[in-house]
């Protein structure tokens, strides 16, 4: 167990950031799920750009890699055409 006041606080920190991050996460992954079971392309074409702004956030606040980002919003753009 930590010894310093400052350690106890960055496990506060740590456990606060940890949770937050892992609420916006599973947000994300879950959206995702619920857009690649669309079979609607107007409804598809709707939340598409919504979708890619939640990831671009991710991206911001270091969620998730930028590369991964990339790959994602192609995956659904690709979706999108398809239907």
């Amino acid at each position: 167990m930590a010894n310093h006041k400052s350690a106890l606080k960055r496990i506060r920190q740590n456990e606060a950031r940890r949770l937050h991050n892992r609420y916006y996460t599973k947000s994300m992954r879950n959206a995702l799920r619920d857009f690649r079971n669309l079979k609607d392309k107007k409804e598809a074409e709707e939340n598409y750009p919504k979708l890619a702004s939640m990831i671009d956030k991710l991206v911001k606040k270091n969620l998730i890699h930028k590369n991964k980002a990339a790959n994602l919003k192609s995956q659904m753009a690709k979706q999108v055409n398809t239907l």
